[in-house]
């Protein structure tokens, strides 16, 4: 299953038991949002993900959406909202596109870099692994969904674990910077598969980035953390 902005736009919530959201680590609550540190070295990540990439992702392309959010929203409704308030209220209004996708990119990012945070177990675990198992055929079979998924995104966008419109546990694929928060779905985990997080490393090979990510870097606590397990 895909989603576009079309889709986004037409979509209902799911169940209030599902609408879980991750926690990115934004400091302000109104307008100028701050892009918050990175969790840890650029080289942190690496050679999973090369401090090169990690500083580019991260110091150009990231930071890069931020400053635009905050010049489109001010003086506008948009400017004492939270940053998930706002991906959640530009998202229900065409006219305000170029909002939504400057709002929805810094926070898929930002929860992307906090599932990385080192420390944490590198496979799931206890009820969560038991999870993944049943859901997915164990965690072989999720690593293989979350290549398959993406193959199913036409050109930039997210892989994102979370739940489907019956609140079943899924991996759904969202074009450009669409996410679960938009239509009122949990994001507990997301892979991104624009070219800018993976080219300098991998070229043209992003199901190995993608494997790389999953078996070396994800944090499979703060995964579990924001699922509540």
């Amino acid at each position: 299953m895909q989603l576009t902005r079309r889709t986004l736009l037409a979509a209902t919530t799911v169940t209030a038991a599902a609408a879980t959201f991750a926690s990115p680590h934004i400091a302000r609550a109104a307008l100028p949002i701050a892009q918050p540190k990175l969790p840890f070295g650029d080289d942190a990540l690496a050679p999973s993900i090369s401090a090169r990439t990690v500083g580019l992702h991260y110091g150009k392309h990231h930071k890069a959406y931020f400053d635009k959010l905050n010049q489109l929203a001010a003086g506008t409704r948009y400017a004492d909202m939270d940053l998930a308030g706002i991906v959640t209220a530009s998202a229900k209004s065409e006219a305000d596109a170029k909002i939504f996708n400057n709002a929805a990119q810094p926070w898929n990012h930002v929860a992307y870099w906090d599932q990385f945070v080192p420390g944490g177990p590198n496979r799931p675990e206890g009820e969560l692994g038991a999870m993944i198992g049943e859901t997915f055929g164990g965690y072989d079979g999720f690593v293989d969904r979350v290549v398959s998924v993406s193959d199913e995104v036409f050109g930039t966008g997210w892989v994102w674990l979370t739940r489907n419109d019956d609140n079943q546990l899924a991996l759904i694929g969202y074009e450009d910077g669409n996410n679960p928060v938009a239509v009122g779905r949990p994001a507990y985990l997301g892979i991104d598969i624009w070219e800018h997080a993976y080219y300098l490393d991998y070229e043209n090979r992003k199901p190995e980035h993608i494997r790389a990510v999953l078996d070396k870097l994800v944090n499979w606590r703060v995964v579990a953390d924001r699922m509540a397990v």
